[in-house]
């Protein structure tokens, strides 16, 4: 290369090491193509453990990221031009030589769906925001996708949860707007596919950086985790086999989820939420039978000797106390339906966001009701008061 070309694409490269050193958990690689006379060399770029491993020809080179310009010039001294390929979550920058010149061009990494097979958006009247085609990697490692990229019969009712979810909460996520990057805790995480979901969806659709734990006392489930993250190539995930009540995270909280916390699980992840100031929280409650064998309201006597109908006001009364307790922190709740009772009875979510400090008055209407049903719910002793 020229030396006049040689010093306009190291100005540029030095841009690309600011950005990967930024976005080093998003990076995806780098495809380099040296070019003389007709004749073509070619060059790739991955990070192993922060480091590049350049590779070029037979060679292999292990350096930091400040010397990613360095390596691609000096490898390239001998040709006349080169296009480079810089790719990263959702979005990429093509990198051009030509004619001593250098041009620059940023594109968002995103393709329509091509074939759609099934049609599930005919068949469900829904247009999704996780699209099948854009979303094809993360939905096929999920299970939802079979290998030609058709979302399976026996996974449309679990899809359209996911994706149901990430509409319920995508106000929230956007109202993180003022933050460089969104921190969120799955708490009870499982097999975690909300959270690759939302991954998926505030990096690349979002154009947010985002970053994810993911907590659960199964070696298993954590372990199955780490292993998706892996084939997807988030680095942007960590996986804990913890209680949550055990666990000190060494970064800020943004939003606390939590998809079907059996029993008290839930009232954990609430407690952590409130416990690390997350501006959000959204739980989907499972297995409400603390308060059943708790409660007791004489009014209702005749009515809950009826072994059905006392678990179902116990459901209602366990969630409604959540609400009430989260207002009582500073929370502005909503408790909406998820998805259709007919497709589940675990169909509520809880909606937190944290819009002030402790609300004294709705803390004494819960004491009020405390004294009244006889209960000692398990929220309030995780939350001390």
């Amino acid at each position: 290369m020229q030396k006049s070309l040689e010093n306009k694409l190291a100005n540029i490269l030095k841009s690309i090491e600011s950005r990967l050193e930024e976005n080093i958990l998003f990076f995806k690689g780098m495809d380099i193509e040296y070019i003389k006379e007709g004749k073509s060399a070619k060059a790739t770029v991955e990070i192993r453990e922060n480091l590049l491993i350049f590779r070029f020809g037979k060679t292999k080179t292990t350096a930091a990221i400040g010397r990613l310009a360095e390596m691609i010039i000096d490898s390239g001294k001998e040709y006349d031009d080169c296009i480079i390929n810089y790719c990263e979550r959702g979005s990429s920058i093509l990198i051009k030589t030509e004619k001593n010149n250098v041009k620059v061009k940023y594109m968002d990494r995103e393709q329509e769906p091509e074939n759609f097979h099934d049609d599930v958006t005919a068949r469900t009247n829904r247009v999704y925001l996780v699209k099948a085609g854009e979303a094809d990697a993360v939905l096929r490692e999920i299970g939802i996708l079979t290998a030609e990229g058709k979302i399976k019969n026996d996974m449309i009712r679990k899809y359209n949860q996911i994706d149901h979810f990430v509409e319920l909460v995508e106000g929230l996520i956007k109202d993180q707007k003022n933050k460089d990057s969104i921190t969120v805790l799955d708490c009870a995480c499982g097999k975690s596919y909300l959270s690759f979901v939302l991954n998926y969806y505030i990096k690349e659709k979002l154009k947010k950086n985002c970053y994810f734990i993911g907590l659960d006392i199964s070696e298993q489930v954590i372990e199955s985790s780490r292993r998706i993250a892996q084939n997807l190539g988030y680095r942007n995930m960590e996986f804990r086999q913890v209680d949550i009540q055990n666990y000190q995270p060494d970064r800020k909280i943004d939003i606390v989820i939590s998809l079907h916390g059996c029993d008290v699980a839930t009232d954990m992840a609430i407690a952590a939420g409130v416990r690390y100031e997350a501006g959000g929280i959204v739980v989907i409650p499972c297995c409400h039978r603390e308060l059943l064998s708790q409660y007791e309201y004489k009014p209702f006597k005749e009515i809950i000797k009826y072994g059905v109908l006392k678990a179902r006001i116990a459901d209602a009364l366990t969630d409604g106390i959540r609400g009430l307790l989260l207002e009582a922190m500073g929370y502005e709740v909503s408790i909406v339906e998820y998805i259709s009772p007919l497709d589940t009875p675990k169909n509520l979510m809880i909606r937190a966001v944290k819009k002030g400090s402790r609300n004294r008055k709705t803390y004494d209407e819960y004491l009020s009701l405390k004294e009244n049903l006889g209960i000692n719910p398990a929220l309030a002793r995780l939350l001390n008061i």
